[in-house]
């Protein structure tokens, strides 16, 4: 079977960490490239956590591309008090041996786009930056684009970043609307349906206990993390870009799809990076967004495990 090329944009962050290592393992992919942006800590620290990770894995044929260093219009904070100074944990890990490649993540975007023209899974699990720029710079991007799956937004306005806005879109809605304005279809997994599909903490801890080097640097990654999740929600730790892959991988879990109209708020105000659905279609504007209801959950417990080098249990495939 001819794999599936696939490009995912991202700001790893200890659940990029997590995602990428679940695309890592997937036979069915062939990942032909990482382009990096500024989001959950600075792009110097993305960019490293990237090559490191990759170095991990034993994956150092991935190629990695820097992009932007911040949002396109307006200083925005990351997520360092969540992810670390370092977005991996503070661990002191020693940096990769590689560099990164030279050329820029939104001109590795569109390149990739022509290689793979009509096949490309696009991937983005992080503040849309890189992808707002390569659409601004070829609008025509979107239609040599197979799938573009986001992790993103807050259907309901029940944000994590602001009391209307997810996080990566509260980072740049600039760049959120120029996304979903650009892209006839993006497939949506958002932090609220992140919250419906948490990983047990019980479970997590026991799956970081072996030998493997993608285990035991995650572990060392993760534990803070995992700690600060632990005081808010003593059941699950929410691990918001690993739903976003699984849906991208196999999206046959989802059990439940809305199709609805979406646009991003980018105004000051207190709604400033909401993403706000059509529900009702008054608008009359065309569907865009397919938004991720409920996912099989074994099928992303078994994903999860599989990236990190465990026996697959469930529906991995």
């Amino acid at each position: 079977m001819e794999r599936i090329p696939l490009l995912i944009d991202t700001d790893p962050g200890v659940d990029d960490a997590l995602a990428l290592l679940m695309a890592f393992a997937d036979p069915r992919h062939d990942i032909v490239g990482l382009t990096v942006v500024a989001g959950n800590v600075g792009l110097r620290h993305t960019v490293a956590n990237a090559l490191k990770l990759c170095e991990v894995a034993g994956r150092e044929d991935i190629p990695v591309f820097p992009g932007c260093e911040g949002p396109l219009l307006h200083p925005a904070e990351d997520a360092a008090f969540v992810h670390g100074n370092d977005g991996f944990g503070d661990t002191g890990y020693v940096p990769a041996a590689r560099a990164a490649s030279d050329e820029h993540a939104a001109l590795a975007i569109l390149r990739a786009s022509h290689e793979h023209a009509g096949r490309l899974l696009l991937v983005a699990l992080g503040p849309l930056t890189n992808l707002a720029l390569a659409v601004r710079l070829d609008p025509t991007l979107p239609e040599r684009v197979a799938r573009c799956v986001v992790m993103g937004g807050a259907v309901t306005c029940h944000g994590n970043m602001t009391p209307a806005a997810e996080f990566n879109i509260g980072y740049d809605p600039e760049a959120a609307a120029i996304v979903f304005e650009g892209f006839p279809r993006i497939e949506l997994a958002d932090w609220e349906a992140v919250l419906r599909h948490g990983l047990p903490h019980a479970a997590i801890g026991e799956w970081l206990q072996g030998d493997d080097p993608r285990q035991r640097f995650y572990d060392a990654i993760s534990r803070d993390n995992r700690a600060w999740s632990l005081e808010r929600d003593p059941g699950d730790w929410h691990s918001a870009d690993s739903l976003a892959m699984a849906l991208a991988l196999q999206p046959a879990g989802a059990l439940e799809l809305a199709e609805r109209p979406l646009a991003v708020e980018t105004g000051h105000g207190p709604a400033r990076g909401a993403t706000v659905v059509d529900w009702s279609r008054a608008s009359g504007r065309p569907d865009n967004a397919v938004i991720l209801m409920a996912y099989e959950q074994a099928r992303l417990e078994a994903l999860v495990r599989r990236g990190l080098g465990l026996r697959e249990t469930g529906a991995a495939g």
